[in-house]
């Protein structure tokens, strides 16, 4: 295709998008006024899954397929950053030189690692009782095991990280919330719908299928971020031509 095409239909593609986003929004309801179906919506379906979070529930109820998609494209981005830092034929693998870390610096990542990577676990397990879940938590996940290379050096994080394991980790969760949605279609004969106990308002165990499609996006964030920061760093401090 010439570049002459390829410009016509980036604007023929364009302005039909236009089009359509026009038309949709003059079909919104105004700003400020007392119609709010979809809030009402929500927080029903919410109280009705048991699930106290009402933004987790509309995150992986309400619109759970949305959420799979949206888990999908991080996984696809992931995947295509392994692709193209991946080691080509004219480029070898050099030991990393030790960093001098300042003291403070070690002491602070050292104290704060552990810290930080229980709180991504509890924003993750408590995702459908108080603000947070997957997305937040595993970006905290991954965001603490990277103290590591803070307070220590490289060669440690590459120690507690495995990263065959958690490319592994990340297809699983990516995987796992697919089948879930499957079980649902199987079992109940809608897609995601909610196969599991509801359990007690405001407890742990309580919003059915939510919490557990809760960690199965904490588990892909998390492995999906330090798969792609491990490919750049690698890259950075490994690859030489």
């Amino acid at each position: 295709m010439s570049r002459a095409a390829r410009v016509r239909l980036f604007w023929a593609a364009a302005l039909l998008f236009a089009a359509g986003y026009a038309v949709a929004c003059l079909e919104l309801p105004p700003l400020g006024g007392p119609f709010h179906p979809y809030g009402e919506r929500a927080v029903a379906a919410a109280l009705g899954r048991r699930t106290a979070n009402t933004v987790s529930s509309v995150n992986f109820d309400l619109r759970g397929f949305d959420t799979l998609g949206e888990e999908f494209v991080l996984f696809t981005a992931a995947l295509g950053a392994v692709l193209l830092l991946r080691r080509t034929r004219d480029e070898h693998v050099s030991a990393p030189r030790p960093g001098r870390v300042l003291p403070t610096v070690r002491l602070a990542g050292t104290v704060l690692l552990p810290v930080v990577l229980v709180t991504g676990v509890s924003v993750v397990a408590h995702g459908q009782l108080t603000p947070g879940g997957g997305f937040q938590g595993g970006v905290v996940l991954a965001t603490g095991l990277h103290l590591a290379y803070l307070a220590a050096d490289y060669r440690v994080l590459r120690r507690v990280r495995p990263r065959a394991v958690l490319e592994v980790a990340e297809a699983v969760a990516a995987g796992g919330f697919a089948l879930l949605g499957l079980i649902g279609l199987v079992r109940a004969g809608a897609f995601l719908e909610n196969v599991l106990p509801l359990g007690t308002f405001g407890e742990l165990a309580s919003g059915g299928q939510v919490p557990v499609l809760n960690a199965s996006v904490g588990l892909e964030v998390a492995s999906a971020l330090v798969v792609v920061l491990a490919g750049f760093i690698d890259q950075a401090l490994e690859i030489e031509s």
